[in-house]
């Protein structure tokens, strides 16, 4: 077998705390956003974002991005998780010849 790549996920759930009256907007503008998802979203406008990248610096692009999106009044960074794989690959023609 032959190491083909290293693929790697940075997960983070964000907090924010949205003018009520703005959620519907920012809920629009998170689905926009590659990588953002909203999972639950209160009456007084707490949502749960998670965040997917493929990279510690897309992570904060994103983050930074939700931070400054009109009607976004806090943003709390509360969970992150780098996750790596290695992929492997095994050379057809390699196993015809050892059988």
């Amino acid at each position: 077998m032959d190491m083909k790549a290293v693929t790697s996920t940075n997960i983070s759930s964000v907090i924010l705390g949205v003018s009520p009256i703005d959620t519907a907007a920012v809920s629009g503008q998170l689905l926009a956003l590659a990588g953002g998802e909203v999972h639950a979203v209160a009456e007084d406008g707490r949502m749960i974002v998670t965040i997917e990248a493929a990279s510690d610096g897309a992570t904060v692009d994103i983050f930074e991005a939700i931070r400054l999106m009109p009607g976004v009044l806090s943003a709390s960074l509360v969970y992150h998780q780098y996750e790596s794989c290695l992929l492997y690959t095994s050379d057809a023609a390699d196993e015809e010849d050892s059988v």
